[in-house]
């Protein structure tokens, strides 16, 4: 299983699937921001990564231009990884509050990281297409992390992404019987996953107060508490 898994975060960054997000992955890597302008910028997809054999799973938007796409990780060398570490990190589940570089020694326990869409968009904002082109590679993570009983989404469109995989595969019949909201939990019976939805923890939403650091790590609170009711509460 793990060598399938490493496989297919291989696949991904290698993925040209969708023109407009390879023309501004690529381009942001030339061009870069001041602040990183020495540094060699990522500028492909961005795999998942973590811990292969985790219960908790979760799904992000995508890649940011100059967080992941410069660092090649998930949430890795910008504000929103910033606030998501800290937060995984108080409540055991990262081994430092930080990660500033591929190579920072930052280590997942019972937790794998993936995205909604592997690219940095524009704007933050992949089409709904761009998801589309990526839904199977999420699809075949969930296939190989055969452990998974949680599952976090962090915002909307990492919700709805989850949501239609599932109506495609014939578990739920609609997206509309689930609502999004902060810190909701979602059942789908005992044989799947379920489902905690969250505010993503984007700058906008920190730094406006609709997204405060113990609302996050309340959400990883209640996932740890469904996955080892003796660490619930």
């Amino acid at each position: 299983m793990r060598g399938k898994l490493i496989a297919l975060e291989r696949q991904i960054t290698e993925c040209t699937r969708c023109p407009r997000l390879v023309e501004y992955r690529e381009r942001v890597a030339v061009e870069k921001r001041r602040a990183f302008r020495d540094q060699e910028y990522w500028g492909r997809p961005v795999p998942a990564f973590g811990d292969p054999n985790a219960e908790i799973l979760i799904i992000g938007l995508a890649p940011a231009a100059h967080g992941a796409n410069r660092t090649g990780r998930m949430f890795t060398g910008d504000r929103s990884g910033d606030f998501l570490y800290r937060a995984l990190y108080s409540v055991g589940l990262a081994s430092q509050p930080e990660s500033v570089s591929i190579g920072d020694g930052l280590k997942l326990k019972n937790v794998f990281i993936t995205a909604a869409a592997r690219c940095a968009p524009p704007d933050n904002k992949p089409t709904p297409a761009e998801i589309q082109n990526c839904r199977p590679y999420l699809a075949l993570e969930l296939e190989l992390l055969k452990t998974v009983r949680v599952v976090v989404a962090l915002g909307r469109i990492a919700f709805d992404d989850y949501l239609t995989l599932l109506r495609i595969r014939g578990d739920i019949e609609r997206r509309s019987d689930f609502v999004f909201a902060h810190n909701r939990l979602h059942d789908f019976g005992e044989s799947r996953p379920k489902l905690i939805s969250s505010y993503h923890p984007s700058q906008q939403n920190t730094s406006t107060g609709k997204l405060s650091f113990e609302m996050l790590r309340d959400v990883f609170v209640q996932a740890q508490g469904l996955v080892d009711p003796a660490k619930s509460g």
